[in-house]
């Protein structure tokens, strides 16, 4: 896709398989494709946020497991992979001890909340990144399901948005 008419014309089954890159969980591109068409691209994005806040537990899990880990090298070439190449360069210039420290507090993290820590890495440093994954590591199971959540829904109207634009 490469503007907001393409994704409104296009067959909902082209719609629905361009926005999973967006968010791989399964209610996510089909609740935003039957919204179409969008009148702008802020109406778009808005409808992804809602529907990303809204999803259950579950279905965030699924999108969850598509995430990488913070710090990891992402491999392969699906949109999914290239958008977390893009969302985590600010990692390419991180130093070791960052470095290390992220994948640490990663295993911890996982340990305590069995899913991989997600968090919004477009526009923040890897240590602002360290900052939120320690801080986080306090949280209790469900405000720390809140802060994924809210976390995806950000992630994904960034990739809403560059889907159509």
């Amino acid at each position: 896709m490469a503007t907001l008419d393409d994704l409104n014309d296009e067959p909902a089954d082209r719609a629905v398989q361009a926005l999973r890159a967006c968010n791989a969980a399964p209610r996510f591109a089909a609740e935003v494709a039957a919204g179409r068409p969008y009148r702008d691209v802020e109406t778009l994005v808005g409808r992804a946020q809602d529907v990303a806040r809204s999803l259950p537990w579950d279905e965030v899990a699924i999108a969850l497991a598509a995430h990488p880990r913070i710090g990891d090298r992402v491999a392969g070439a699906g949109a999914e992979a290239e958008s977390s190449r893009r969302e985590q360069s600010s990692m390419d210039d991180a130093d070791a001890a960052t470095r290390d420290a992220l994948l640490e507090g990663n295993r911890h993290y996982e340990d305590r909340f069995d899913h991989v820590f997600l968090i919004r890495a477009s526009g923040r440093s890897p240590e602002e990144m360290l900052a939120e994954l320690e801080r986080r590591l306090g949280n209790d199971e469900d405000a720390e399901r809140a802060e994924v959540t809210e976390q995806l829904a950000q992630i994904t109207a960034l990739r809403v948005r560059g889907l159509v634009t």
